[in-house]
């Protein structure tokens, strides 16, 4: 599910420049919006399928590892069903645990809690999101089963909301829990060194105020995100488009 990658969601793996863009940022939880296809995905006859991933994917659900082939984060995924509510899901890449997450349905069936851990850095991030139902799963399935739109993002450990920024000679360098980039302005793709997803960065300076980014795995674009900074040089208004998914997360950072 998207929803796994979802911390790419809100401090994409590069950043802007124009000296007004150096400094640490740290993203504001209030101002983080979804919109876009939901997420649909089921666990029904033992079975776990992600319809909106991509690639879509179905795999076993015991407790093991099971192949997920053409992710750039995940190579292997264990479904475990813990309770009538309540299904684990632990993602690892190469041998190593990058996500971990514990969904949650509330007992009228409307909500969706997350809690998840990312391993995908320096620190480990930590935090929850919630979705609401927009449509029940097939008869017989698990109560996480069903088509879910986004809602919040209530809490997020500081290592995953705070990004430092700082200006190069035509482009900028980021420093985001432990990962760097340092792109410049000339559109050309720049790896970002400390990330097992091995993202590439582009760059384009619209204005002096305005970034526009473009982010690839696995040779294709998976997000397109416009960095905004407010006249007065203390927010940045943050929209990311994620082509792959059909969705699109907007948020503010406050300059520290």
């Amino acid at each position: 599910m998207k929803a796994l990658l979802t911390l790419a969601f809100l401090l994409p793996i590069s950043a802007l420049a124009a000296s007004g863009f150096d400094g640490t940022w740290k993203t504001r939880l209030d101002s983080v919006q979804f919109s876009g296809k939901p997420d649909v995905f089921e666990i029904v006859d033992g079975i776990y399928s992600c319809d909106n991933c991509v690639p879509a994917y179905k795999i076993k659900v015991d407790g093991t590892d099971q192949p997920v082939p053409g992710h750039a984060y995940v190579d292997m995924e264990a479904v475990n069903i813990v309770s009538p509510s309540t299904v684990e899901f632990t993602d690892k890449k190469a041998g190593k645990i990058i996500f971990s997450q514990s969904l949650s349905v509330s007992a009228d069936g409307s909500k969706l809690t997350s809690k998840f851990t990312s391993n995908t850095g320096e620190k480990p991030i930590t935090g929850s999101y919630t979705e609401k139902r927009l449509k029940a799963g097939p008869h017989g399935s698990h109560a996480i089963s069903g088509t879910w739109q986004q809602d919040s993002l209530p809490d997020l450990a500081d290592a995953g909301r705070s990004v430092t920024l700082s200006t190069t000679t035509d482009g900028l360098k980021m420093i985001y829990n432990g990962q760097t980039t340092d792109a410049k302005f000339d559109d050309k793709q720049y790896p970002t060194v400390g990330d097992p997803g091995k993202t590439m960065v582009s760059l384009k300076k619209v204005d002096d105020r305005t970034i526009e980014e473009t982010d690839r795995r696995l040779g294709k674009v998976t997000d397109v995100i416009v960095w905004s900074l407010a006249a007065d040089g203390k927010t940045i208004s943050l929209s990311d488009t994620d082509p792959q998914h059909e969705t699109k997360t907007t948020s503010i950072l406050d300059k520290q």
